[in-house]
């Protein structure tokens, strides 16, 4: 279901009270803008609310409340002195604060417009869907507030990555990387969500499955003041956050697992080649080898695949699963030395075989025991 933002943020008015939620960390000079195209959008709105959810560190909070006395409309400020979650975090901290049967979730920074808001909740109104997404990558709208081709680029591969990982979720969501939704409250109390980062539209999407979803499609516009907060770190939170939605459960954490000592091979593979071609007796060769592929594996699977069950410091970690990934050396050996004696396969493809041998039960330990989950 698509109309026109054009169309809607003209002619819309929801009746049902909503709340406009807005994350907010230093935007000191966007909130006053912000403020006023909200005013203009929710005027004659009785039962219309603004809530920030600031994590800011230069007075942003305070400026919102100095701001809002004058405006004619509620503005309320939650700010969180330990903010945790990042964005995705604040608007979960919003939603359970939210009293209205609709909330609008919107960035500060002038890219989504605020005219949109009513228009978001008004074609939920009139559609019955339970969430409302304002797209970017709909016909005669346009991405351009991206600084950059770059940035344009990336966003579109990670639209792409995430529909390819969930297809049928997603199959109705034409921008699930969307800061710009409106949800009904039945679907959003529903939901234990689990935000990392600032991608909170996919992780309500996935989580709660909603039964009917309606988009707007409107231009991104430039940022009005202040820097991105995209950038490498939040890269690897959204990769994580991604890797945590699609492998949830032991089926998935399992693929995901084999997936990871699959490419552990590769190393392993590359390391014993090289030294049995340099002469070193190929079970040396094969001990030395694990090491390389250990950390390998142990990157991935502490910064990815378990990232959200680490506990303790980092070197008790690695010295736990450098012990795991080098104890099947004592069946892996022995093996290895048969293949290649009673087998006669060769070093390489010998190793190889013992290692894949050596996957399924390492996952389990892995998932139950070295990353168990908290009680």
């Amino acid at each position: 279901m698509i109309r026109p933002a054009v169309e809607l943020a003209a002619a819309a008015r929801p009746t049902s009270p909503l709340t406009v939620l807005v994350p907010t960390c230093n935007e000191a000079e966007n909130v006053a803008p912000l403020l006023h195209g909200l005013q203009a959008a929710l005027g004659g709105l009785p039962e219309a609310r603004v809530l920030f959810v600031d994590d800011s560190t230069d007075g942003t909070d305070a400026l919102i409340r100095k701001l809002a006395p004058g405006l004619g409309i509620e503005v309320d400020v939650l700010h969180r002195e330990r903010p945790s979650g990042g964005l995705g975090g604040a608007v979960v901290a919003g939603l359970a604060s939210a009293r209205t049967p609709w909330c609008v979730v919107m960035d500060a920074d002038l890219q989504h417009p605020p005219e949109l808001a009513p228009a978001l909740v008004a074609e939920g109104e009139r559609s019955g869907a339970q969430l409302v997404v304002g797209s970017r990558y709909r016909a005669g709208h346009r991405a351009g507030g991206f600084t950059g081709p770059v940035r344009s680029l990336i966003s579109r591969l990670c639209t792409r990555l995430v529909r390819m990982a969930f297809p049928r979720t997603l199959a109705g969501i034409s921008d699930p990387m969307s800061g710009l939704f409106a949800v009904r409250r039945d679907l959003w109390e529903s939901a234990e969500l689990q935000p990392e980062g600032y991608k909170i539209l996919l992780e309500l999407a996935v989580r709660t499955r909603p039964s009917s979803v309606a988009e707007v499609p409107y231009s991104f516009q430039p940022r009005h003041s202040g820097e991105s907060k995209a950038g490498y770190a939040e890269g690897m939170r959204f990769l994580r956050h991604l890797t945590r939605l699609r492998m949830s459960g032991t089926r998935g954490r399992m693929i995901a697992f084999t997936l990871i000592g699959a490419s552990g091979m590769v190393p392993n593979l590359i390391v014993t080649w090289a030294l049995v071609r340099a002469g070193v007796h190929y079970l040396l060769a094969a001990i030395l080898a694990n090491q390389a592929a250990m950390l390998w594996n142990f990157v991935l699977i502490d910064s990815v695949l378990f990232h959200h069950r680490r506990s303790g410091r980092g070197r008790r970690r690695l010295a736990r699963f450098a012990v795991l990934a080098n104890a099947d050396l004592v069946g892996r050996i022995p093996l290895l030395s048969l293949l290649v004696r009673e087998a006669r396969l060769g070093p390489v493809w010998a190793t190889g075989a013992t290692l894949l041998a050596a996957s399924a039960a390492r996952f389990v330990i892995t998932d139950r025991a070295l990353y168990r989950p908290a009680e």
